[in-house]
């Protein structure tokens, strides 16, 4: 598709050239569609070092040629358009930048003849402005989830980013107040999984942008209010072959409804789930969410040990319905595109090596200490996500080396960081001694 006369047809003044950096982060370039015919042949260009990207400032321009197919008009300003963008620097893909290790994941299944489709529930708070508390006063209950008067005191955030969805045709299907107090979800369906981290990546910046327009700010952070339950991003996960038509994860047959090569997939992500943690809770804060103790609610909603089971939210996978299962370990800070490739990568390597899930458990993971006491353990902080990904070399080398590498250098920076910080805490509980 030519993006000149996309725009002609649609009425496009400006193009949002967009790309995700390592750390999640939206950066873009608003170009006129006038000259988009050229920025379409040779890509917008960027500095990489001045994002988090592990490069200097001694590295040439990095492009970032726009996926026309990822095109995306804002429902709440017509006149701009937002493209998803490949970086590329010197003629060759920029093999750390986030969409294109996604691709190359997406690239591996393909060899297989294998489609990876997944849906993510990505959670979020609107918070005063300041972000310093929730944005509605009377939002107080102990147990606030499903809260029909508070989900209808934010009708006007909530209705108009779902007409937005309908309007993008991402077929929307529920609304809802989440766990936690100032919390909501919005669900739409799921797609092939390069679709769904470019609508992931888009759905944060639209929930933004409408909530800055209300004079409030939506905020995707893992654990925001330390009391409350924190922002999940679950993700439900199948695979089809290449029509799309045929799941290759359904077996009527099976307990579940999940095939032999389900279970391997389901085997991948339980066998990497320590070194993915690194991937699918990447701050500090997450890990506030992930080893929480009780909320006000009374659960956190999170896991913190490696287990599956059919269909109960208290472990880390769950089997819902036939033919695909939910990773809940995920948080609002993964990267969209990182951790459809963390997915992918995993999930293959258990099919290539027809891995073990091992045994289903089917407690309750929140009470049961005996279940809680022998189950493995995922990392406890930053520092411990990113060892345990450093050392899990068969998912790093998935990924591609050139991306891990750069991960995890920028993401040690920014645990040194973290160190570094002198807290209030400190000086509470250390003046004395």
């Amino acid at each position: 598709m030519k993006l000149q006369d996309y725009a002609k047809k649609e009425g496009v003044k400006y193009f949002m050239i967009s790309f995700t950096d390592l750390f999640g982060v939206q950066r873009a370039k608003l170009v006129p569609a006038q000259v988009i015919e050229e920025m379409q042949e040779e890509g917008a260009g960027f500095a990489g070092f001045a994002s988090w990207l592990d490069m200097t400032p001694a590295h040439p321009d990095m492009l970032a040629i726009p996926d026309a197919n990822s095109v995306i008009q804002l429902p709440w300003k017509k006149e701009v358009a937002w493209l998803a963008g490949d970086c590329v620097m010197d003629g060759n893909i920029v093999k750390q930048a986030p969409r294109n290790v996604l691709q190359t994941a997406i690239k591996r299944a393909a060899k297989s003849n294998y489609r990876v489709k997944t849906g993510i529930e990505a959670e979020f708070f609107l918070l005063l402005p300041d972000g310093s508390e929730i944005s509605d006063p009377y939002d107080n209950a102990e147990k606030p989830c499903y809260d029909q008067q508070a989900l209808m005191r934010r009708y006007d955030v909530i209705a108009e980013i779902c007409d937005y969805l309908l309007e993008l045709g991402w077929g929307p299907y529920q609304n809802d107040h989440e766990d936690a107090n100032g919390q909501f979800e919005m669900n739409f369906e799921f797609d092939d999984a390069l679709k769904t981290a470019d609508k992931h990546s888009f759905f944060k910046f639209m929930v933004k942008s409408v909530a800055e327009k209300h004079g409030l700010r939506a905020t995707f952070m893992p654990k925001p209010i330390q009391r409350l339950t924190g922002n999940g991003c679950h993700a439900h996960i199948s695979v089809w072959d290449t029509s799309g038509k045929n799941n290759v994860f359904s077996d009527t047959k099976s307990d579940l409804g999940l095939s032999k090569e389900g279970h391997y997939f389901l085997g991948g992500i339980v066998n990497h789930a320590k070194g993915m943690t690194a991937i699918t809770n990447p701050t500090v804060n997450s890990y506030k969410r992930i080893n929480a103790p009780r909320t006000l609610s009374g659960a956190s909603w999170a896991p913190n040990t490696v287990t599956w089971t059919a269909n109960n939210r208290t472990h880390m996978i769950r089997v819902p319905g036939p033919g695909r299962f939910e990773l809940r370990l995920p948080d609002g800070a993964t990267n969209p595109y990182l951790l459809q490739a963390a997915i992918i990568s995993a999930g293959l390597n258990g099919m290539d090596t027809k891995a073990d899930p091992g045994s289903r458990s089917d407690v309750n993971m929140y009470e049961d200490q005996d279940a809680i006491k022998s189950a493995e353990k995922l990392p406890l902080n930053l520092l411990d996500a990113i060892r345990a990904f450093n050392d899990d070399n068969e998912l790093k080398q998935s990924l591609g080396m050139e991306f891990s590498d750069a991960f995890i250098k920028l993401k040690m920076q920014e645990w040194e960081s973290y160190v570094a910080h002198f807290s209030d805490w400190e000086k509470q509980n250390t003046l004395d001694v």
